[in-house]
């Protein structure tokens, strides 16, 4: 099996997750990474999103802990809550409430992301100790190009942003690009003389903003909003560490939410939802309002034929990046570490290598890629939007009448969920059972009010 040496460009979760891939791999690997880390699991300016909502769903949690054996365990004793779905979760879609199962199959965890990153990262960092791989850190330290040539990556060129911004190169046998959502693969592809690979784009122009409160009296169940017609907004309420819950509200072009404190009362009461909007009443804010606008869903096929050189792999959000709302970009990034695991011990660091490992990590990021899509279609447009095809019309009508009888058919609502939690493949949801009863039977229309009792 061959090994050698390994990059990582980016340092956040996705590019740790990539590194604890590697390890057993590759003799050593280097993680580049543009802040510093802090010494106490805090915000930082580094990661754009920080302080918004986030969770790993359970086909995430299921990736992590194949990835890294008790990482949940140690999230957990750091203070992240688990949530059942949907036991745990109620949600209200476009055509109602769903009914609210104990189904016992998809647990989550919620937490703010400096304890996730912070967690994740000494968890990895404690497994190479034990390994045959050394892992070395470049903080403060940025990415500015490729070295090699349109056929093969042979390293990187970096630069410090201390005092001095000297530059240097760094050769290894395998770059993996990390570096999330603002990935400049494509400029350093044509750099090479290689032409970066078609993308998709659908942009429903959403924008989210992100409290932080401390409830006098805490729910029992986090909450779901979804946009419903005439009312193109929603709102997640969920629980974290510390006694503290995020609240995250979304709206689409013309809906923003506010990032003035005073405001976010007043839009949570638009929404229809008088039980979140009292409940709201009663907790302290901890945090002002934070907003975020590049939302953007965005398919770089670099798992298309010669869609990469040799010795370079792009994974997680610098290959294929989803409108941050729902959740789906921590476990995608698991899911990508896990398939580059899986490309690896076909063989180790070897001739198609890239090309086999792209392709695992696209097939990852297929079950979000269709649902973001899915749902964030009605409300795309501007010229970048890429139109869509025939085959992703019938998707999107299959998926609406799929959405709805979920919120009421116990049927349909597992395989959703299986969905949407990234638990299985797509091709789930054309199952015999499934399928007939989202095509043959009416359109269905959810609960009235919140479902406060739990179904068994």
């Amino acid at each position: 099996m061959g090994r050698g040496d390994a990059l990582v460009v980016g340092g956040g979760l996705a590019g740790t997750l990539a590194a604890a891939a590697l390890i057993g791999h590759a003799d050593t690997v280097t993680i580049v990474e543009r802040d510093r880390y802090p010494e106490q699991p805090v915000f930082r300016k580094g990661v754009p999103q920080g302080r918004h909502l986030h969770v790993f769903l359970s086909g995430g949690c299921r990736a992590l802990e194949e990835l890294l054996p008790g990482a949940t365990s140690e999230l957990r004793a750091a203070g992240a809550r688990l949530l059942e779905a949907p036991r745990d979760v109620i949600t209200r879609a476009s055509n109602g409430w769903h009914r609210r199962f104990h189904e016992g199959r998809h647990t989550m965890i919620s937490c703010t992301r400096p304890l996730f990153d912070t967690t994740v990262r000494t968890s990895v960092l404690a497994r190479a100790a034990g390994s045959g791989t050394r892992v070395e850190v470049l903080q403060a330290t940025e990415a500015i190009g490729l070295l090699g040539g349109a056929d093969r990556v042979t390293g990187v060129r970096l630069r410090s942003r201390d005092t001095g911004r000297a530059e240097r190169e760094l050769s290894a046998d395998l770059v993996v690009d990390a570096s999330g959502r603002g990935s400049r693969t494509p400029r350093w592809l044509d750099e090479l003389g290689r032409r970066a690979p078609r993308e998709e784009i659908v942009d429903a122009g959403i924008g989210y903003s992100t409290q932080m409160f401390r409830p006098a009296e805490p729910l029992d169940m986090s909450v779901v909003i979804q946009p419903r017609p005439g009312c193109p907004r929603g709102a997640a309420w969920s629980p974290v560490e510390g006694g503290n819950w995020l609240l995250t509200l979304a709206g689409v072009r013309g809906h923003h939410p506010p990032t003035e404190g005073p405001a976010v009362l007043d839009f949570v009461q638009a929404l229809g939802a008088p039980e979140l909007y009292e409940h709201l009443r009663t907790c302290e804010p901890v945090s002002p309002p934070y907003g975020f606008r590049d939302t953007s869903n965005r398919r770089r096929h670099y798992d298309a034929p010669g869609g990469v050189p040799e010795g370079f792999v792009v994974v997680a959000d610098a290959a294929c990046t989803f409108n941050p709302i729902y959740g789906q970009g921590m476990s995608v990034a698991a899911l990508s570490g896990l398939a580059l695991r899986g490309a690896l011990a076909d063989g180790g660091v070897r001739p198609g290598l890239a090309a086999a490992a792209q392709r695992a990590v696209a097939r990852a990021g297929d079950t979000a890629w269709l649902t973001a899509i899915g749902a964030d279609r009605p409300y795309a447009a501007g010229s970048d939007t890429t139109p869509p095809g025939a085959a992703e019309r019938v998707q999107t009508w299959y998926f609406g009448r799929l959405a709805d009888r979920a919120a009421v058919d116990p049927v349909v609502g597992a395989a959703f969920r299986d969905i949407t939690h990234l638990a299985a493949p797509p091709s789930r949801l054309l199952s015999p059972a499934v399928a007939l009863r989202t095509v043959l039977l009416p359109r269905a229309r959810g609960l009235a009010s919140p479902p406060l009792r739990v179904e068994p």
